[in-house]
């Protein structure tokens, strides 16, 4: 399935109805309930989104009957536990756009960036093959990133730069939000061993265009590292339609479990990178002196792995499907925009990123003058309202924005046009409630 655009306003017969998501909703038993004494508005989907039915059947299911170590025994549980394991990593492979032996299991998106930052580093130091050279950095190679990044996919190429000498330097953003394609032409050179960039920023709601950016790595022989948080669970994705060189992700932001990511990388990268963890699972022959690793994706999977939670994100990988990832993409589109018109309406209420009628991803994160986000968040809790409060883990970004923190809201597919509304008509009375402003105020 090719990546394909989401557009600004969904189209009808694309998007999800308003009918077809309060069908969803019943699927997801923690919307049920009431928060101070109203009915729960989750708008916390970027951070972590809920569970369906289907996906906690699916990993206490497999507590229930197969339950047993994987890759390792030859009893009747073992193996139903492995097949379960890895027809897993079918299914999620599949759904990402890669095949099975290109998904590596790991903790998270942010556990799947260290493993490559790493992997690097030990592709720098010491006597490796000559196939496992081509990660190597060192003084005069440079690493370039964006300034949009979350912290996962900044901090970990700051410390590969330290450890190897490499460069650090990072793609600006305009004051809507988009990259500078201008400064990217300049900044992506024949010095250039990695571009790591978001697909889509979980503060801005901006989608980056990802073949463009492989276009100037591809120019210079870069490695390109794609962050999918926030694509994978949005849009319909296929990584190698996208070209990109490696990918993460992580379960607990598309409907599955915490402890749940991959990586997606080309099949011939992994098997040259050198491993990260090491220890058990991932070995073919050990002696006192040295050892020697499987291919991938086991190279990389040490130790016992998410086997439950690998088996609910299928689950979830499928509930997906089966909705229709256009469809939900076209769905959020629309929310996304009943946002930030209605955010940008607000007297003394900044939306940041693009603004309406522009592309974005179903959320937006904004600033009230004169009442801090933490404030905020609080105030919108009172009323059953779930936000996101902070800097959502972009220092860097918020700081070219000349914000500290900002709220965030971030719908789904379980999301409504009244949630929204709920949401819009709750900001629209926080500056008056906290002295900062009065309703009755226009722009």
């Amino acid at each position: 399935m090719v990546m394909v655009s989401t557009p600004a306003t969904a189209d009808t017969h694309v998007a999800l109805s308003e009918v077809e998501v309060l069908r969803i909703r019943n699927d997801f038993p923690v919307l049920d309930q009431e928060v101070n004494g109203r009915p729960l508005v989750y708008l916390d989907s970027g951070a972590t989104s809920q569970n369906p039915r289907s996906v906690l059947e699916a990993e206490q299911e497999f507590y229930e009957l197969r339950n047993a170590a994987v890759h390792r025994g030859a009893h009747h549980l073992a193996v139903q536990a492995t097949d379960a394991f890895e027809d897993a990593r079918a299914t999620v492979a599949g759904f990402v756009g890669a095949a099975e032996d290109e998904l590596v299991w790991t903790a998270n998106a942010t556990a799947g960036l260290n493993l490559l930052a790493y992997a690097f580093s030990n592709a720098s130091i010491g006597t490796v093959g000559a196939d496992a050279r081509r990660f190597a950095l060192g003084p005069g190679d440079e690493v370039v990133v964006t300034e949009m990044e979350h912290h996962a996919n900044l901090i970990p190429w700051q410390e590969l730069c330290r450890r190897t000498g490499a460069t650090l330097k990072f793609i600006p953003i305009d004051d809507d939000g988009a990259l500078r394609l201008d400064e990217a032409s300049r900044l992506v050179t024949g010095r250039t061993r990695i571009l790591a960039f978001t697909h889509a920023s979980n503060v801005l709601g901006t989608i980056n265009p990802v073949s463009e950016l492989v276009r100037l790595a591809r120019e210079v022989g870069a490695l390109v590292v794609l962050d999918a948080c926030q694509s994978a669970p949005h849009l319909p994705l296929d990584f190698k339609a996208l070209d990109v060189d490696f990918a993460v992700f992580s379960g607990h932001k598309m409907l599955a479990p915490t402890g749940i990511g991959g990586v997606y990388g080309r099949r011939e990268l992994l098997n040259a990178m050198p491993p990260f963890l090491t220890g058990g699972s991932m070995i073919t022959t050990v002696t006192m002196e040295k050892a020697e690793y499987l291919p991938a994706p086991q190279r990389f999977e040490a130790g016992t792995q998410p086997i439950s939670q690998a088996v609910a994100l299928a689950a979830a990988a499928n509930y997906l499907r089966e909705t229709g990832m256009e469809r939900i993409a076209g769905w959020e589109a629309s929310l996304g925009q009943r946002l930030v018109r209605g955010l940008s309406a607000i007297d003394g209420v900044r939306v940041v990123g693009p603004g309406p009628g522009v592309e974005r991803l179903g959320l937006a994160a904004f600033d009230v003058a004169g009442v801090h986000a933490h404030d905020v968040g609080q105030y919108l809790d009172s009323m059953g309202i779930a936000v996101r409060v902070g800097h959502h883990c972009a220092q860097p970004l918020h700081r070219r924005l000349g914000l500290t923190a900002t709220t965030r809201a971030s719908t789904y597919l379980y999301n409504t046009t009244d949630e929204v509304d709920l949401l819009l008509e709750a900001v629209a009375q926080v500056r008056p409630y906290f002295g900062a402003g009065s309703a009755g105020e226009s722009k």
